[in-house]
């Protein structure tokens, strides 16, 4: 997945406000455990994603998130002992001893599982949502090398990882055994200085060694956009909601010894609360470049 511009309100918010937003989203999964809750925010991705034109990019995400959140269910119900209900009996394993699973472990693990996929989705739509060169230009006031070697690095990897795959299919094309993985890295590898010291000098022939500010990073919060206000009230928003709906229990949930899960009318009250937080700056579409 890599970073397109498109038409959405979240592609036009500058990159602090729609990273502030996509780690808002992460901070609501990881603040509350309650499964209504986190589907409000696994609700509230899936849509965003579709609302910015990233439907098919977090389709491909929830391909692996899914199994992987299947994977960490069933592990932590054949690992955790834990709870009063039992749902199956294994008996006696060898090395293992007696073993059995508890509808508590189980019901744990999904949620477990749950909050995997939600993080997974948030990281997609930061990969796919957040202007990375302005993400990085943000940081020019901080260390401006810093973020060009940043820069540099991200953009350098996936040209080694091309000089790999070019060089793994000139030699199998050579008649014998074919290289090593090993013998491949280092064939990959062994131009990275010269490599480094050519983009080097065309930096300083270019005079990036006395580049001035990016204009991203002028002004201050009275010269943000609508779009960009507007994500960053919902990031706080959605913070606030889910840190206060912890501080004051309105989305309980127990998995040991007993399952306990909050329903009530705060749970539901609070879980649309921040899924209407978290959708309502796509409604928004002026000045949207279609």
């Amino acid at each position: 997945m890599i970073y397109r511009r498109r038409a959405s309100p979240l592609h036009a918010a500058r990159a602090a406000a729609g990273s502030a937003w996509c780690a808002a989203l992460a901070v609501a999964a990881l603040a509350v455990s309650n499964p209504l809750f986190l589907g409000a925010v696994l609700i509230a991705a899936v849509l965003a994603g579709a609302l910015a034109g990233v439907g098919r990019e977090l389709s491909r995400a929830l391909r692996w998130a899914v199994p992987m959140a299947l994977v960490i269910m069933v592990v932590n119900a054949l690992v955790t002992t834990d709870g009063l209900t039992t749902i199956w009996r294994f008996g006696n394993v060898p090395l293992i001893g007696y073993r059995y699973v508890t509808a508590e472990a189980t019901a744990y693990g999904a949620v477990l599982g749950l909050r995997a996929v939600i993080l997974i989705l948030c990281g997609a739509l930061y990969t796919t949502c957040v202007d990375p060169d302005e993400l990085l230009a943000m940081f020019r006031r901080v260390s401006y090398r810093s973020a060009l070697s940043a820069t540099l690095a991200t953009r350098l990897v996936p040209l080694l990882g091309r000089d790999a795959r070019r060089l793994a299919d000139a030699q199998r094309c050579r008649p014998g055994r074919p290289p090593s993985r090993a013998a491949l890295l280092r064939a990959a590898t062994s131009n990275v200085l010269d490599r480094a010291l050519d983009v080097a000098a065309a930096l300083e022939v270019r005079g990036y060694a006395n580049a001035r500010r990016h204009p991203a990073s002028r002004g201050g919060l009275w010269t943000w956009s609508r779009h960009d206000l507007g994500f960053l009230a919902s990031a706080l928003a959605v913070a606030a909601l889910a840190i206060g709906g912890r501080v004051a229990g309105l989305a309980g949930f127990a998995a040991y010894p007993s399952l306990s899960i909050a329903t009530g009318l705060g749970t539901i009250t609070l879980s649309l609360a921040v899924l209407g937080c978290a959708l309502v700056p796509f409604a928004d579409r002026r000045g949207i470049v279609r």
